[in-house]
């Protein structure tokens, strides 16, 4: 328990550490702040929201002229609409049409031209693999081995006496 405090409390002579930035979910929290946005960005969103409310002015317009004119008036503008709405059903189908041909198209690709290199990224890595493998067992291992040999008979001469101890210039002995 006392380590734990020693280890929070800093030493004297040491620079304060700097304050984390708070983080949200931690206790504060600190209101979003505003994106700036480009002219253009700025110019579309006003353009969306007059095209919104001329939209809801236009709906609100038709429906209250649609109360005022006489019953045959209004049969007529319902048989216009009821044309519309046939002319947009044959639209959405058409682009649903669209739509299932590019998917298919899209799943043809995927099978004919994706999964073959998939195919090839694999075979290459299982042989990058036996590569890797072959060198190890034929190249590493057997220098790996006449290092040892060669350091355990370096030591056999170093203790039998036949040859000096050179020392290392780069780490020399320490403690003399």
């Amino acid at each position: 328990m006392e380590n734990e405090t020693a280890s929070t409390l800093p030493t004297p002579g040491a620079a304060a550490p700097a304050p984390l930035p708070s983080q949200p979910g931690q206790g504060e929290s600190r209101p979003a702040e505003p994106q700036d946005l480009s002219d253009s960005q700025r110019r579309v969103m006003i353009f969306v929201i007059l095209a919104v409310i001329v939209f809801v002015g236009l709906i609100i317009a038709s429906l209250v002229l649609l109360m005022r004119a006489p019953l045959g008036e209004v049969a007529r503008i319902r048989d216009i609409f009821i044309i519309f709405m046939a002319f947009q059903s044959l639209l959405t189908g058409l682009a649903l049409i669209v739509l299932i041909v590019q998917l298919a198209r899209l799943t043809n690709l995927l099978q004919n031209e994706v999964r073959p290199i998939l195919d090839s990224t694999n075979e290459t890595v299982s042989n990058l693999r036996g590569t890797t493998a072959f060198l190890s067992d034929n190249l590493v291992e057997p220098v790996i081995k006449l290092n040892e040999y060669l350091a355990g008979l370096s030591q056999l001469f170093a203790v039998l006496g036949l040859v000096k101890k050179t020392t290392d210039k780069k780490n020399p002995p320490r403690g003399v």
